[in-house]
Order: C-alpha cells, then sequence, then structure tokens
C-alpha cells in the first residue's frame, strides 16, 4: 500500500521506518530552531507533512518508545487519530511528562505513526445486553487467577 503524502515546508522529513518489520513510521519535528518544552508543558510540534489515508483506515500516532522513556515526551492526547478525510499538516501535541525541560531539535523523530484498517460501525440502542461471565465488573475484575 502506497500512503499519498505532500510538504506543507519544503524543509519537512518524509516518515521513515526504522526497521523492516516497523509498524509505524517516524514522524519529525519541523522546527526553524531549537525548542524547550518545559516540564509539565506541552508544545504543538509541526512535522510540515500532510497525508491521504485511504478509506477504511485511519493514521494513529503513538509515542516513540525511547524518546517517552529517556526524555519522557509523548503525544499529550496519547494516541493521535488522523482520520482519511483529514488533508491538513499533521501537528503532534508532545507533552514534558519529566522533571526537567527538554529539547527537542529539527529533524529529531517526535512520534511514530502506523496506518490501520478500522471498522465503521452502527450503534444500535437496546434495552439489555447479552450476558458474559465478566458481566458488570470494572477494572481489575479479572485479577490474577
Amino acid at each position: 500500500m502506497k500512503i499519498n503524502y505532500k510538504k506543507t515546508s519544503p524543509n519537512a522529513i518524509c516518515p521513515t521506518y526504522g526497521t523492516e518489520y516497523s509498524a509505524g513510521a517516524d514522524l519529525y519535528a519541523l522546527l526553524d530552531e531549537d525548542a524547550v518544552i518545559k516540564s509539565g508543558e506541552t508544545l504543538l510540534v509541526h512535522t510540515g507533512i500532510a497525508a491521504e489515508i485511504p478509506e477504511g483506515y485511519v493514521g494513529l500516532v503513538f509515542a516513540r518508545s525511547g524518546l517517552a522513556t529517556k526524555k519522557g515526551l509523548a503525544p499529550a492526547n496519547k494516541v493521535g487519530v488522523i482520520d482519511a478525510d483529514y488533508r491538513g499538516e499533521i501537528m503532534v501535541p508532545l507533552h514534558n511528562h519529566s522533571s526537567e525541560d527538554r529539547v527537542i531539535s529539527h529533524g529529531e523523530r517526535i512520534a511514530q505513526m502506523a496506518i490501520v484498517p478500522f471498522l465503521k460501525v452502527e450503534y444500535n440502542e437496546v434495552d439489555e445486553l447479552s450476558e458474559t461471565v465478566r458481566g458488570l465488573g470494572g477494572f481489575g475484575s479479572t485479577g490474577n487467577k
């Protein structure tokens, strides 16, 4: 499958896969100069890339594990959703979860995007739902057995 993309800035970097088996393509920061993300703050980082996600698919923007664990930087919305009909620039709200200010530079890998198929469903209101073993058990209800 090929995903059409365009650069919204000539300095943008095309998404790339780190390895042959990577599920997510790295997204790169588009910055004029280094940016500081203060501890506990969020910066909306441009990528300079717009993409044409095919109908029936979604672009899911996830944290890069190294950036999140080593620097405490991850998308503020946890998982970004790029819908098939969106044609604007992909931007990443990068949040600093660490106790120190962090610096990001132009061309730094800031997130990863996976293209994933999804099912469009129709929601049907009913009076009762089918029974299951778990039933109404919530968080932690399955426990360790």
